[in-house]
């Protein structure tokens, strides 16, 4: 079983039925073959960054899930043929996620690194603040390339 997020978008008149209706149909495809819901995070009305299908505002919901790479197939079929869904994604959580960051319960691109360690964005900003002069000065303390 592997972790998934499903951003599902819905009419910007979505009534709770409606909403309910669609975490239902996503409850119905994963529980058979063993997975189960998770967080159900409800966004709101939100504006479109462009029109999608002549509507320039969408309900936005938010479905945290365990399932089947099986039953994640078969979600992203029910999901192209749900008429009440706008559109809808679906992505595959790293192992050992969280909840979702944020108080609000939205999750954040940048926040976590996602298990990868790299250099830190300091030094990155320490190395471009550093000027001409400073290179000349500190060429003692740093080896020079060869």
């Amino acid at each position: 079983m592997r972790e998934y997020e499903c951003m599902v978008i819905l009419p910007a008149d979505a009534d709770e039925a409606t909403v309910t209706t669609a975490v239902e149909r996503i409850r119905r495809t994963v529980e058979p073959d063993g997975g189960s819901i998770g967080a159900v995070d409800r966004w709101g009305r939100r504006r479109f960054a462009y029109p999608i299908a002549h509507q320039h505002e969408g309900t936005y919901v938010v479905v945290r899930f365990t399932a089947s790479p099986a039953s994640q197939a078969e979600l992203e079929r029910v999901l192209n043929l749900a008429d009440e869904v706008v559109r809808h994604k679906i992505v595959v959580l790293p192992p050992g996620a969280g909840p979702t960051a944020g108080g609000d319960g939205r999750s954040r691109g940048g926040e976590t690194s996602g298990g990868v360690e790299g250099p830190s964005s300091d030094d990155a900003v320490r190395s471009a603040d550093r000027t001409p002069e400073d290179a000349s000065t500190s060429s003692a303390a740093s080896p020079t390339p060869a």
